[in-house]
């Protein structure tokens, strides 16, 4: 019997707005999906391309976040520890080892799990929860860019660029902008 591998990965620990977003993803051994990497490495098209096609051919996969308030609360690297904890619990298939991406990985309730550093560059299941896990916060900086046109979200998403940083201290925090992050506590007079 093949070993189901589970591969995990996150999107956006850096940003200073919305949620960390992460995916778990276990291919399909008999059904092969083409082109998978980082997805920091693959054009916007691609991505979107890989993004139905992993869908449509994983054994299973699942998107899972925490919130802005969760990320406040806890930091954002136990709020990412808890997002890829909820994508694991949400697959509906249970994996035989969990890969994943970067030098961490949370408890998964007693499954065997490992720390890949640069994963997603060497498990394509890492790959695909990389590209799961991309595809669904940008689209959401694209809606948020709707509500917000003067921070420019859809370019930037919500990391903390020199467009970021002006329409903060010009416009303020929004609800969705993490407020455990100095940029934002700055904007808001608390630093």
């Amino acid at each position: 019997m093949t070993l189901l591998i589970a591969g995990v990965d996150e999107v956006g620990r850096g940003p200073l707005v919305g949620d960390v977003v992460t995916a778990a993803v276990i291919l399909d051994p008999n059904n092969p999906i083409e082109g998978l990497r980082d997805s920091k490495k693959l054009s916007e098209k691609r991505r979107a391309a890989l993004y139905d096609e992993i869908r449509e051919k994983a054994l299973a996969w699942c998107v899972a976040r925490a919130s802005v308030a969760e990320i406040d609360q806890l930091n954002i690297l136990h709020a990412t520890m808890l997002a890829m904890q909820r994508a694991v619990a949400g697959l509906p298939v249970t994996p035989g080892l969990i890969r994943v991406d970067g030098n961490r990985c949370p408890d998964f309730g007693g499954l065997a799990a490992e720390a890949l550093v640069k994963g997603d560059d060497k498990e394509p299941a890492i790959s695909a929860a990389s590209i799961l896990a991309k595809v669904t916060r940008d689209e959401e900086m694209k809606a948020l860019d709707q509500r917000y046109p003067q921070y420019g979200f859809a370019a930037h998403k919500g990391y903390p660029t020199a467009v970021h940083l002006t329409a903060l201290a010009e416009h303020g925090a929004l609800p969705e902008h993490r407020t455990s992050f100095k940029p934002v506590r700055r904007a808001l007079g608390l630093e």
